[in-house]
């Protein structure tokens, strides 16, 4: 500190505070805050983009375009490209869009400005901000830590799968391109799995996963994906252990690369034959199917886990925002950008889909074709074959057309001749989602691309991106909590999180381990969010008050929202979650949990039943996540623990005057931004304190 500095130590003792118990002092001793003031020459004249800048001692974005970035990386994730391709083709192909549209208006943008305005509001993780809207609904911020806890141990194994393709992708021919050969003294034959099945389809449960026969049979570690998983958290520990600092640079990288990736993918696959096909087949709509109730409630629980609702990462990006940030404008643009980028995906995956479709096709021509010229003159009539077709070319159009003369001529011998209808349509109907569709259909579409390990290269790649980009979110939505309750070092916890999600992550890496991958995706995580999701909106339109939220928003904003969102935060949104959340259970109650297997001997997937203890562990999982609900709600009505924990300085200079109510029972609201902007001028640029002391003064108020 230079000779000329000062040190200033202000002491604030009030009388409350002198007749308080030790117990008390202690509490509020924790709360003491701490105001460090650079010297001016030491101060950068201009923040470097990616980097932090404190505000109200709080890290702040440097760039409103990272923050969106961010957002839209969280936001924009592996769903989006193998999961609604497949909700749209199994639900009607354009006609899902309707009802998808409808609820993203009705539940997807009313919920995501919800969130983005309360963590900008308060400046908090989910824990702060749900603590301070309702006290006694607390529980909502710990069953969001411990859902993203959950989520992030399976996320991770997923794009360590990705990192292994990745890797073994710089080869020319693919290593999935052919079946594997067996020599002995016999002679060299196919293995029999991989002859049963097809090339990618034995890569991937044999190569890859190793994969056991159920989940009951663990199989012991899978050494290959062992590396890969500890590969995935040393990517995501590096990127995370400054918080935003870091994580905001290699955001620019993993939210910017897919999109370059679909493009590409989409111009190259739209230059091969068939790809017209499965776009026409997929945007089609089979207006019929629209009016089912599963299609409504499939277009709500995929824009739910599209936004990334209830996780808690976009409450923890959006607190690092300025206060007056226009979190309106960017709920639209990232749900608009969000759904944009599933409809770029699924024109992606069927213009390669009907590719793929087509070289299916044209064979299974080809060979029926073959079995047409060897029954001539016997089985089947020459006058039959049109006097056009030429054997040596037979297109898919020709070959319908004898087909149809032929079964019109047979009619009840038709199937004793074994000839397939080759359907393009037929094969596009398929419906492959998850897993199948990225490393079983994709992975087979991409060996018949000129220059094949490229474009394998590419996707894997961007499959890496995009988990990542949802990964950072999802660590963010439990560390930046943690990290605002406990004022544990962001780095260290950093740290401790990865080791602990590797090690506890080797579970899905057994030869068994995709299948608790698949146990935790479907029936662990869906009603805890719900759930969340929720009482978010109780507790903001119905205990806190829609009125005063209103208000609060005007205040943060500069303008008051559209009345829309107030009807639909008070009735519409809670009512359509409450149907979703109950159609869940109903559901989970008719059908009993299951899984595909894949049968080693058989060589194809089979459908089996969890095992009870499997069941045991995805219920007990569903009652941990949910838990702190009922327990913060007895323990603050019972007054066991605090009721009000102060958010900011500003609340807590309040001491204890509103102590013991909610903010929707105090006079006082949310921290004020006109407020907090006063009192941030008047500590930094107060003219006698800049004649009478530099730059270096240390501001401390504590309790005694």
């Amino acid at each position: 500190m230079a000779n000329n500095s000062k040190e200033i130590i202000k002491i604030n003792i009030s009388e409350e505070d002198l007749l308080s118990t030790e117990d008390s002092c202690a509490d509020s001793f924790d709360k003491s805050s701490l105001v460090l003031s650079a010297p001016a020459e030491d101060a950068p004249s201009q923040a470097e983009e990616g980097t932090l800048i404190e505000e109200d001692e709080r890290p702040a974005w440097s760039s409103k375009f990272l923050y969106i970035l961010a957002q839209v990386g969280f936001s924009v994730g592996l769903g989006n490209v193998w999961r609604f391709p497949y909700l749209c083709q199994k639900n009607g192909g354009g006609a899902f869009l309707v009802p998808y549209i409808i609820l993203l208006f009705l539940i997807g943008i009313p919920l995501f400005f919800l969130e983005l305005a309360v963590g900008q509001r308060i400046r908090r993780g989910s824990i702060g901000v749900w603590n301070y809207i309702s006290p006694r609904l607390a529980g909502i911020g710990f069953a969001s830590v411990l859902v993203c806890i959950l989520i992030a141990l399976y996320y991770n194994v997923i794009i360590g799968w990705s990192i292994f393709y990745f890797s073994q992708s710089f080869q020319e021919p693919l290593p999935w391109n052919k079946c594997p050969l067996i020599t002995n003294a016999t002679g060299t034959y196919i293995v029999p799995e991989c002859e049963k099945s097809s090339a990618t389809t034995y890569y991937w449960y044999r190569e890859a996963l190793d994969i056991s026969d159920s989940i009951s049979e663990s199989g012991g570690l899978n050494w290959k994906m062992t590396l890969c998983l500890l590969g995935a958290w040393l990517i995501v520990c590096l990127a995370m252990i400054k918080g935003i600092q870091t994580s905001g640079k290699v955001v620019y990288f993993s939210s910017l690369f897919p999109y370059m990736v679909l493009f590409c993918f989409l111009v190259r696959a739209l230059l091969l034959e068939g790809s017209v096909d499965g776009i026409v087949y997929m945007f089609t709509p089979k207006l019929d199917v629209m009016l089912e109730p599963t299609v409504w409630r499939d277009a709500a629980i995929q824009i739910f886990f599209a936004l990334g609702l209830g996780f808690g990462g976009v409450i923890a990006f959006s607190s690092y925002n300025k206060r007056d940030n226009n979190c309106h404008f960017d709920a639209v643009l990232v749900s608009l950008i969000n759904f944009f980028t599933s409809i770029l995906a699924t024109l992606v995956v069927f213009a390669v889909l009907g590719f793929k479709a087509n070289i299916v096709t044209n064979k299974c021509v080809e060979l029926n074709t073959q079995k047409i010229v060897s029954y001539l003159g016997n089985e089947i009539s020459y006058d039959l074959i049109p006097p056009h077709i030429n054997f040596s070319r037979v297109s898919q159009e020709d070959y319908q057309q004898m087909i149809g003369l032929i079964r019109g001529v047979k009619e009840d011998d038709f199937s004793q001749l074994g000839l397939d209808s080759c359907d393009i349509k037929k094969e596009l109907n398929q419906a492959v989602q998850g897993t199948g569709l990225a490393f079983i259909a994709f992975t087979e579409a991409m060996t018949h691309f000129p220059g094949s390990p490229f474009w394998s290269v590419m996707f894997f790649l961007m499959l890496i991106s995009l988990g990542l980009g949802s990964m950072f979110g999802t660590m963010e939505g439990f560390i930046t909590p943690i990290v605002d309750t406990l004022k544990v070092r962001k780095d260290f916890l950093t740290v401790g999180c990865c080791i602990l999600g590797f090690v506890t992550g080797l579970m899905f890496v057994q030869r068994s381990g995709s299948y608790f991958v698949t146990m935790l995706d479907g029936y662990s995580a869906t009603l805890p969010l719900l759930f969340v999701v929720f009482l978010e909106n109780v507790a903001v339109a119905w205990v806190y008050g829609t009125d005063k939220f209103y208000d609060e928003l005007k205040d943060m904003l500069g303008f008051r929202p559209f009345r829309y969102y107030y009807y639909m935060w008070k009735y519409v949104t809670p009512l359509l979650l409450l149907v979703m959340l109950v159609a869940s259970l109903i559901q989970l109650g008719l059908t009993p949990p299951t899984y595909n297997a894949w049968n080693q001997e058989l060589a194809h997937e089979q459908s089996l039943s969890f095992p009870p203890w499997a069941l045991a562990v995805c219920i007990m999982l569903m009652i941990i996540t949910i838990l702190p609900l009922p327990v913060v709600f007895f323990l603050r009505s019972c007054n066991i623990i605090k009721n009000k924990i102060p958010i900011t300085k500003e609340e807590d200079e309040m001491g204890d005057a509103s102590q013991g109510e909610t903010p929707s029972e105090a006079s006082s609201s949310m921290p004020s931004s006109s407020s907090s902007r006063k009192e941030s001028s008047a500590t930094q640029t107060d003219p006698e304190t800049n004649d009478h002391h530099s730059n270096n003064d240390v501001v401390v108020e504590m309790c005694v």
